[in-house]
């Protein structure tokens, strides 16, 4: 094990592999504490602990880092987003080329089954930069699928939200709040539409029920036949979706000025 920068270590695996792990103090932390979520790998400690403790307590627990890691399908995590540097990206549900040019004007340009990031800028503040856009034009692709579906769904409902919001979300897909706002996934932009189609008609449900009764899931079913296709999918799918959401800076909500 090594530590990669000031944020991070690197422990090697018995497989030949390396796992990347993102270490952090916390102020109010009374122990140290390991954590595996759909983003990736985290090790919170309190202020003061020794290197080699940190060090250690990794080295434990590294059998089962591993294994919830394998769980999720998240042992190979994505390469860094690199100005310049082609890649593929998942966009509602395809592989998409994402390119690189200069301008002064900062933008995302679509080119038929591939996107173009348009940049001043390089090096870190390049990507920040590029991960904004990203995020931007991440958000309107979404919100552009769920207006065609919105209306058919409030409906055939008789119901609908307050307010649509679209931001990153941890474990969640969606989720509808106590005053009728619906929240959803960005990652939900990368899926393939049908995906995001189930999760939106899945929070306008929970307008008629509240809970997972059975009559919650006869509604769903009423507005997505194929929801169990689509549930199956997201489970699969989904921890390779937030992590890639990541990569491409899904909090990366304002262009720097």
């Amino acid at each position: 094990m090594r530590t990669d920068d000031d944020n991070w270590l690197e422990l090697a695996t018995a497989r030949g592999g390396t796992i990347r792990v993102l270490k952090r103090a916390h102020p109010r932390a009374r122990r140290l504490r390991l954590t595996v979520t759909a983003t990736g790998a985290r090790l919170s400690y309190p202020h003061g602990t020794h290197p080699a403790q940190v060090f250690a307590f990794l080295r434990q627990h590294a059998d089962w880092l591993e294994r919830k890691l394998d769980e999720l399908h998240l042992d190979a995590a994505p390469p860094p987003l690199t100005v310049g540097q082609p890649t593929l990206i998942p966009l509602r549900g395809e592989s998409v080329r994402l390119g690189w040019a200069q301008g002064p004007y900062p933008r995302i340009e679509p080119h038929g089954d591939s996107l173009r990031v348009v940049l001043a800028e390089s090096g870190a503040r390049g990507r920040l930069r590029a991960q904004a856009l990203l995020s931007g034009y991440l958000d309107s692709e979404l919100r552009r699928d769920v207006a065609r579906w919105l209306g058919p769904f409030v409906a055939r409902l008789g119901a609908a939200p307050m307010a649509l919001r679209v931001r990153p979300m941890s474990s969640l897909w969606g989720s509808l709040d106590a005053r009728d706002r619906i929240t959803l996934d960005l990652a939900l932009a990368l899926a393939p539409p049908a995906a995001l189609r189930y999760v939106l008609a899945h929070e306008l449900c929970h307008l008629k029920v509240r809970s997972h009764a059975p009559r919650f899931w006869a509604w769903v079913r009423e507005l997505t036949p194929d929801y169990q296709d689509q549930r199956d999918w997201l489970r699969e799918h989904g921890a390779a979706l937030k992590a890639e959401l990541t990569r491409l800076g899904g909090n990366a909500r304002r262009i720097p000025g």
